[in-house]
């Protein structure tokens, strides 16, 4: 789909410490299809406690956390719950908006825009 935007990078506020010790902050999520929505609620573990579908939706969706070879269902559930929200507020706003902005107000003129959200850059 030519001019459609389906993955978006972003940037946790604390990042992910593997067993070796490298922090993965920088990664990137995809659009969520129906599918991605549906299918975790046969998952066994959402089915026995629906608090873990935001952990089995995310696995889904984040395609990339710095140099991890997989993002699966016991990364997400070792993040910190810092970065746990962070991706839950960003899922739901690319998701629902298409993009990754926020709205913004000037505080000299009161005029409202957008702000695009960018990802600190670094970090792997």
């Amino acid at each position: 789909m030519p001019g459609l935007q389906t993955e978006f990078e972003f940037a946790l506020p604390l990042g992910f410490p593997d067993d070796a010790g490298n922090l993965h902050k920088i990664g990137t999520m995809r659009l969520a299809t129906a599918a991605d929505e549906i299918f975790p609620l046969r998952d066994a573990r959402v089915q026995q406690n629906q608090a873990y579908l935001v952990v089995v939706l995310l696995a889904r969706v984040v395609t990339r956390l710095g140099s991890l070879r997989e993002v699966n269902a016991g990364v997400v559930e070792k993040l910190f719950t810092a970065d746990l929200a962070y991706l839950q507020d960003f899922y739901r706003r690319i998701n629902e908006n298409g993009h990754n902005r926020v709205p913004a107000t000037c505080p000299s003129c009161s005029t409202d825009f957008d702000v695009e959200v960018r990802s600190e850059q670094g970090g792997s």
